[in-house]
């Protein structure tokens, strides 16, 4: 299909305009819409929808608008002079929604439920290090006083602030809602301290969230929000034309080419974040005819990373050179970007042995093959993954395109069974630590990618020394060895740096942005 079919494909039909309602049902309540239920809000787990359990549950520590990190339940903290000790003072003002007052015994509660289930965070360094001093047969956790509690790891450990700060897992939940003393199995209830309690949840339809007005802290100038869940994108913007609902909110949700129309209509207000994270096709060194560094190099020559920032995202992202943008702490190093250049393509898979036989690259004899996976309820990954299997075409590479739903194409990452496939770094606050940490483990896709390169061994054990250096200059250094290898090994091709988005009805105020592009912050939007 031409390219410039394939933009058209991309974009959704909004030709019919509708009135916006002059009258809400209630000058109270924001209602927004989601792509899918709230599901388990269990905020020591993962499966839940971000923006609900921010809503219920809070952390020790939270991570300002610019990602600095401010107190929250505990007021101050202090970090012993080698790195491995945390000592935090807690509020004295704040209970659960339940009655249940909030001090250290329940902040060791909590944390000790998340090492009960230590093997569901293998992501999180700082939970290994704690299972590592529990091991010793020590308490890694351990109350001071009603209003102090220590926190040990077996190594020093930077960002433990940074991961406090972030939805989950380190989030407090009442002990009244534990089963059996922890929370692996679930919960009974679903109890916090946070500014909303969840009222009503009809599976499916929608979740209802009332404020909290025994809230310890500035309670929201909202009393009510209404997530709707309307799971097709065309019908989400219908519903926000329609003044159903007030709000479309996430980069998953808002296609470069809606936001473009909406930009246009003076009753809604836009907004767009400044870059997140970065879009990429990661690229499996293990994969037979990915194995070769410098076919995975001329691969990254021939993506043409500005026609898809500027004709598939509308100029809406930025075309990236490299896998961290400067901005993402550590990353701002010199690496020499792999540019649109396909004579030198051609250059490297000559070299690799791939040579033109007709229309076709074969190396001894065998035609060049591979498969991309995406999403297939990402239709930008769908429209980038035919613009680049026209592209390749050209230089005589075949590549087929596979399609599937989000769990099925996350179990594909995760088990190591791709030849490339879409990928984004977990943004901010998540870069660089939590995504290059996770490298480390097979938790997506990255591991079982690293693995055909010589230097992995090298990777992780640098990962490791930068997550543990408390020395600036050396955690710099760890941090440049693994950026400057896997540019090296072309292990990921950058495409672009997403940035956020937001489509409003205009009588919302304070629609803005966290640093994690998952949450959203409803608590300092209000409605007129």
């Amino acid at each position: 299909m031409p390219f410039k079919k394939l933009i058209v494909a991309a974009a959704v039909a909004t030709s019919v305009v509708l009135p916006v309602q002059d009258a809400f049902a209630d000058e109270s309540t924001l209602t927004f819409a989601n792509y899918r239920d709230i599901r388990d809000l269990n905020p020591h787990l993962y499966g839940g929808e971000i923006f609900a359990q921010n809503l219920l549950f809070e952390g020790l520590v939270h991570l300002g608008q610019d990602g600095v990190l401010e107190p929250w339940l505990a007021t101050s903290w202090t970090t012993s002079a080698d790195g491995k000790t945390y000592t935090f003072t807690l509020r004295d003002d704040v209970t659960f929604t339940d009655g249940t007052k909030f001090d250290a015994s329940v902040v060791k509660a909590n944390f000790d439920a998340l090492l009960d289930n230590a093997n569901r965070h293998t992501w999180l360094e700082s939970i290994r290090l704690m299972v590592e001093v529990e091991k010793s047969g020590k308490e890694s956790v351990r109350v001071v006083d009603d209003n102090t509690v220590e926190v040990e790891f077996a190594e020093s450990y930077y960002p433990f602030l940074v991961e406090l700060g972030v939805t989950r897992p380190f989030r407090f939940l009442s002990p009244k809602c534990f089963k059996d003393g922890t929370t692996k199995e679930g919960t009974r209830c679903l109890v916090g301290t946070g500014s909303f309690e969840l009222t009503k949840n009809v599976i499916d339809q929608y979740s209802t969230f009332e404020r909290n007005e025994g809230y310890w802290g500035e309670k929201p100038q909202v009393e009510k929000i209404v997530a709707k869940v309307i799971s097709d994108n065309q019908s989400r913007l219908l519903s926000l034309r329609s003044g159903e609902v007030d709000m479309v909110y996430g980069l998953q949700l808002i296609s470069a080419q809606s936001y473009k129309q909406f930009e246009k209509d003076a009753r809604f207000g836009t907004e767009l974040s400044s870059p997140v994270s970065t879009r990429m096709l990661i690229l499996n060194s293990t994969s037979e005819n990915l194995s070769d560094t410098r076919v995975r190099q001329a691969l990254s020559h021939l993506t043409n990373k500005a026609i898809i920032a500027e004709r598939i995202m509308l100029g809406l992202e930025k075309p990236a050179d490299t896998l961290l943008a400067k901005n993402v702490p550590y990353a701002n190093i010199e690496l020499t970007p792999y540019h649109y250049d396909i004579a030198q393509a051609e250059k490297l898979l000559d070299a690799a042995g791939w040579k033109k036989d007709g229309k076709t690259r074969k190396l001894n004899g065998k035609p060049f093959e591979i498969t991309l996976s995406y999403d297939s309820d990402k239709v930008v990954e769908r429209t980038i993954a035919q613009y680049l299997q026209s592209e390749w075409s050209k230089v005589g590479l075949k590549m087929h395109l596979v399609g599937e739903e989000e769990q099925a194409h996350r179990d594909r990452l995760k088990q190591g069974e791709f030849d490339l496939s879409f990928n984004i770094s977990w943004g901010t606050p998540y870069d660089p630590q939590s995504f290059l940490g996770g490298m480390r483990k097979p938790v997506y896709g990255d591991y079982a990618a690293q693995q055909g390169i010589p230097e992995k061994a090298e990777i992780d054990n640098n990962i490791l020394e930068a997550l543990e250096a408390i020395d600036e200059t050396e955690r710099q250094a760890h941090y440049r060895y693994v950026l400057e290898t896997l540019h090296k090994q072309a292990i990921y091709i950058p495409i672009s740096y997403e940035q956020n988005r937001a489509i409003f009805n205009k009588r919302v105020d304070g629609v803005s942005f966290n640093p994690s592009q998952f949450e959203i912050p409803l608590q300092r939007m209000s409605v007129k």
